[in-house]
């Protein structure tokens, strides 16, 4: 199957050379197209990306512990990040989509290019081996691999501030939903955070109870170092 000239321009940029370019199409076809799509390659690819990613997090960070890890490779292989590397590669402009996901501008919609990344991965392995697509996994996360963030960060706001109140021997926080609007399913959450021994009272509001909670966490964990921090003076 000879490949357009975008096409060849995309294997330029993955620094891969297909044998089989049917693997290629394949990878950037959506399943809007028809039955042959690259869902069964991104099946594969997942895989392969979370233990490549989970080795290099191993071998370079001897100094986390599992749940430091897992956090990190979270992050990394989350569909935000798999987006952010197909808007690298300007994928969305080789995706073959069917005319309703054309027209509704799929080629720009971060699942549909997360997803894609992930089926390039699987094809890669399906044509060429584990080890070449290992190496394409490190040369597409090669600068997110080089700048992961402190794992603390990406800790749940609620366990957060947990681990902060528990390490102050104070008394964990109390969350309560005080109020609930609009439509059932359109419905707008707003949650107390209260922590008594500090005197702190913090609010969160959004679409759901859950982030409505990590908000009024979030708030709250500024509140308690402030005043853990003034109270050090």
């Amino acid at each position: 199957m000879k490949l357009s000239s975008s096409l060849s321009g995309l294997i330029n940029i993955l620094g891969y050379e297909f044998g089989n370019s049917e693997l290629l199409v394949e990878a950037l076809t959506h399943r809007s197209v028809g039955a042959k799509n690259y869902e069964r390659l991104e099946f594969l690819g997942d895989s392969i990306l979370n233990f490549v990613i989970a080795d290099q997090l191993f071998t370079r960070y001897p100094q986390y512990p599992e749940g430091d890890l897992s956090r990190l490779r979270a992050s990394l292989v989350n569909k935000d990040s798999l987006a952010k590397i197909a808007k690298i590669l300007n994928l969305g402009e080789y995706l073959i989509l069917g005319s309703g996901e054309l027209k509704s501008g799929g080629f720009r919609r971060d699942s549909i290019l997360a997803d894609t990344v992930e089926a390039l991965i699987g094809a890669v392995y399906v044509d060429g081996g584990f080890e070449l697509s290992r190496e394409l996994v490190l040369h597409l996360y090669e600068e997110l691999l080089g700048d992961v963030p402190d794992p603390a960060t990406l800790k749940d706001p609620k366990t957060r501030l947990q681990e902060l109140l528990q390490s102050r021997k104070l008394s964990l926080p109390v969350y309560e939903v005080t109020d609930i609007s609009g439509k059932a399913h359109s419905q707008t959450f707003v949650v107390t955070c209260s922590i008594n021994e500090l005197d702190i009272e913090s609010h969160g509001k959004a679409n759901s109870r859950r982030k409505a909670e990590q908000k009024a966490a979030i708030e709250a964990i500024a509140a308690a170092e402030l005043k853990i921090n003034l109270s050090n003076k």
